[in-house]
């Protein structure tokens, strides 16, 4: 170790002065002294925390280091004006206007003066540069509201907020159509610009007044005035009218009332013309007996009685009343000014008789709600209209109206049918449906057979197991349509219907009858059918099934299996065999089946039979039956309302048979453009099935009552 300074020698052991030397002597060597080092002395050491620093800073290089590779760039942009406080509930690294932070989520809480404190989950991906966005709700304004006058109904946006005044409303910022109305004000509207974010707004409305002073002198000056009816003031005194068109009514003891159109803009009063009312008339109340007079007055018809009209003061009046079927009256009158006056006319009838002709000889006359008697008998009747009617316990009543003549004799013949025989007289003979269908009427007790076999005998050519013998009774009218539902009108029901085609023949043609329908289909058009024309549906239906019938209503349905053997084969006292008769084969063309040109889809034929079709034929093609039904032996088989079953043939006789309620199988009635055998082509023939084929349709009944 060395000194800066030159004049003090290095020396062994301790300092002594004497062994300075002089400046050139030089100082003679000497041994120096030897002492021991101290024993108690420990080796110096470095201190652990040293190393525990280094340590730890060294951890904390590595650390910085690895977060500035894992960290990614995040921008956080808040939406909002004013200052943003932004606390993230994790570690960033603020750099410039972004932040460096490693993956993962982390809450976020941001506060901005006026609007609500966010919160959300910032959630940091792999990406190098990210951005989160941050939109808090502003929240609303405080707005104040007032008006002159006050209470007036404030509208936002066509919503109620309140009368007037209405202080420190809380309403969220945006744009807003304001409305203020008051009675008798007019209505003001404008935009109102809600600031939001706690900002306070005042607004002060001034609404215009929605009236003007109407003044109306009059003569005589004590006159009422009223506002469309409503009492409003006195004349030559200024009214406060509302805006707009009214009706002004001047009125005045002994006077008539006048009335004037009041055309009233809001602030521009008016005075009118002088209006001079006119005396008033007398006013007469007539009645007479009879009632329904008519009433001249002055030669002038006013009406019929009871009447009241007025009658101009001073004057005498020539009132005349007259009646058809009584003798003219007439009086004289005169009234003050405003007077009024009662008068009551009794007129003498102008009688005819009428004679009676009645039978039974104990019904009932009735004339005009009143009863005159029984039996035959002539009774004086006034010369005008009268209701006659005659009525016995067990007959239906018969109603008529007459007109006597004075000096003239009339004779009225009736004679009373039973119930049951005026319901049958009073059934046309032909309904049609809404669709255009016709309906024939047919009357079983009105014809000579009612009661008739169904089915065939044993030895009967052709007969089937299913045919069995067995008789029925039917008594109701009932409608039969003459043609089967054709594809038009069936698709007014089911729009898509398809009927498809054969070999290239098409079955789909408009008048065509509709096939490929299932039973439950033409079920359910009927109750469709019977809606559309407002009749009680026959068939009980759940979820579009047809699970039942209402045997009394009067709906359309299905003819019943009986109905359809009595309309096709019952002719006055004899059945026929065939459509066409007995004859068989037939010789003409008079039905439509399986003939020779049909082999090709049919397979099998009526051999030397030609009827021009080789599928189903355009409804009503060939004549119609007896009764004037058509194609009820040919063209399509038919759908029937009965539940197939095999009758006995020891069974009682069966009245207006329905059968059973439902069943898996319905019977099927009919030949058809596919069928040529002996057995097929007879009016016992008997078929049955559930689904749709293309050689079946069907036509609709109803019960007549």
């Amino acid at each position: 170790m060395s000194s800066t300074h030159d004049d003090q020698p290095l020396q062994a052991g301790g300092f002594s002065p004497a062994a300075t030397l002089g400046d050139n002597q030089e100082a003679p060597l000497a041994a120096a002294g030897f002492e021991p080092l101290n024993a108690s002395a420990a080796p110096r050491r470095q201190a652990p925390w040293r190393w525990l620093l280094l340590a730890l800073a060294g951890l904390v290089v590595l650390m910085v280091l690895g977060f500035l590779f894992t960290a990614r760039s995040l921008e956080i942009v808040v939406n909002a004006e004013g200052p943003a406080t932004i606390d993230v509930d994790g570690w960033l690294l603020p750099l410039g206007q972004r932040y460096l932070v490693r993956p993962g989520e982390y809450p976020v809480r941001i506060e901005v003066p006026g609007y609500r404190e966010f919160t959300d989950t910032l959630v940091v991906t792999d990406a190098d540069s990210q951005t989160f966005t941050a939109s808090p709700a502003i929240l609303p304004g405080v707005v104040s509201l007032r008006s002159a006058p006050a209470e007036a109904a404030i509208y936002l946006d066509d919503q109620l907020l309140g009368q007037t005044p209405l202080l420190d409303q809380a309403i969220a910022a945006g744009s807003y159509t304001l409305k203020a109305t008051a009675p008798r004000y007019q209505p003001y509207t404008q935009t109102l610009e809600v600031t939001g974010r706690g900002v306070a707004q005042t607004l002060a409305i001034d609404l215009n007044p929605d009236w003007a002073a109407i003044t109306v002198p009059t003569i005589p000056s004590a006159t009422q005035l009223l506002i469309d009816g409503e009492p409003a003031g006195l004349g030559g005194e200024p009214l406060d009218v509302l805006s707009g068109v009214h009706t002004l009514t001047i009125r005045a003891p002994g006077y008539a009332d006048t009335d004037l159109t009041l055309e009233v803009m809001a602030g521009v009063d008016q005075t009118l013309d002088t209006v001079s009312l006119r005396p008033a008339n007398g006013l007469l109340t007539l009645s007479t007996d009879p009632v329904g007079a008519n009433v001249m007055v002055d030669g002038q018809f006013v009406g019929r009685t009871p009447l009241s009209t007025e009658l101009s003061p001073g004057r005498e009046h020539l009132v005349q009343v007259s009646k058809a079927g009584f003798n003219r009256s007439s009086l004289r009158l005169s009234l003050e000014q405003g007077a009024s006056a009662e008068r009551k006319i009794t007129l003498s009838p102008q009688l005819g008789d009428v004679e009676f002709r009645i039978a039974p000889a104990d019904a009932k006359i009735v004339v005009n709600g009143i009863e005159r008697g029984t039996g035959p008998q002539t009774i004086p009747l006034p010369a005008v209209e009268q209701r006659i009617e005659v009525r016995l316990d067990g007959y239906a009543s018969f109603r008529t109206r007459v007109t006597p003549r004075e000096g003239l004799k009339q004779v009225v013949d009736i004679t009373l049918l039973t119930e049951a025989d005026a319901r049958r007289a009073a059934l046309t003979p032909e309904v049609t449906t809404a669709l255009g269908q016709t309906l024939r009427l047919i009357d079983p007790v009105a014809e000579p057979v009612n009661e008739f076999p169904m089915g065939a005998s044993r030895r009967e050519p052709g007969r089937r197991s299913n045919e069995v013998l067995h008789t029925v009774r039917l008594e109701r009218a009932f409608y039969l349509a003459t043609t089967e539902t054709t594809n038009a009108q069936f698709r007014q029901f089911v729009a898509e219907h398809d009927s498809g085609q054969i070999e290239g023949n098409s079955l789909n043609r408009e008048h065509q009858p509709a096939v490929r329908v299932s039973w439950q289909q033409a079920a359910r058009f009927c109750n469709w059918l019977s809606a559309k024309e407002g009749l009680p549906p026959f068939y009980r239906e759940n979820q579009g099934i047809i699970n039942g019938y209402n045997a009394s209503s009067i709906g359309y349905r299905l003819p019943t299996e009986a109905e359809w053997a009595y309309a096709s084969r019952v002719e006055g006292e004899n059945l026929r065999k065939f459509a066409w008769g007995e004859e068989f084969p037939p010789s003409q063309a008079v039905v439509n089946v399986a003939d020779n040109t049909s082999a090709l889809v049919t397979g099998r034929i009526l051999n030397g039979y030609a009827d021009g079709h080789i599928v189903a034929a355009p409804v009503a093609s060939f004549p119609a039956n007896h009764r004037g039904l058509y194609d009820m032996g040919g063209n399509v088989a038919e759908w029937v309302h009965d539940v197939y079953a095999i009758p006995s043939a020891n069974a009682e006789v069966a009245t207006d048979p329905l059968g059973a309620l439902s069943g898996d199988n319905y019977t099927v009635r009919g030949a058809s453009w596919a069928l040529s055998r002996l057995s097929e082509l007879r009016l016992t023939f008997r078929d049955y099935g559930a689904a749709g084929r293309d050689d079946l349709g069907f036509r609709i009944a109803r019960y007549a009552e």
